[in-house]
């Protein structure tokens, strides 16, 4: 029986050998970028969140007053916080006073700076913040409010995906 081309590496030239060594070559980082991507669409176990219908609105932050935001969060600090939104990808929350360092484990954070100036524990050092400024804390990331220097620091927290319970880890 006579192998046709590109069937058998048995019966091929070392030319036609060679390419075939290259495709499968190629294919191997070819098919760890594509698990990658597919890898994002599928759900990771994860905390529970329920999916709730979007309702349109628009939500005046600049207006809400730590009464419309709640009370004090027990064991953290100054800490105040009003969930705005959930889903099953993340949560948006707005929060307001300062915050003991810690960490999250499961959650990337981004926090946008609405209003109060001052100094942001961000790793290692305390670095400058002021309304406007758009803080990336990927998890894992010790992180802190500080050290207002004008006004109570009030941001916009979006945590990816949603925080589960007993993420967060206090640091000394």
């Amino acid at each position: 029986m006579v192998p046709l081309p590109y069937t058998s590496i048995a019966g091929s030239t070392k030319m036609e050998q060679n390419m075939h060594r290259h495709i499968y070559l190629a294919a191997i980082p070819v098919a760890f970028v594509a698990g990658l991507f597919v890898s994002h669409l599928s759900t990771p176990a994860r905390a529970q969140t329920p999916d709730v219908k979007l309702t349109a609105q628009i939500i005046d932050l600049m207006a809400m007053t730590d009464a419309d935001i709640g009370a004090q969060v027990p064991n953290m600090g100054t800490l105040r916080s009003k969930g705005l939104v959930v889903t099953s990808n993340g949560t948006v929350a707005v929060q307001t006073g300062n915050v003991p360092k810690h960490t999250h484990r499961g959650s990337d954070e981004i926090q946008y700076v609405i209003s109060g100036s001052g100094t942001f524990w961000l790793g290692n050092e305390q670095r400058p913040i002021h309304p406007g400024d758009l803080i990336i804390i990927p998890k894992g990331t010790i992180h802190a409010g500080s050290e207002p220097t004008s006004g109570e620091f009030k941001v916009l927290s979006i945590k990816l995906p949603p925080q589960a319970p007993g993420d967060m880890q206090m640091v000394p």
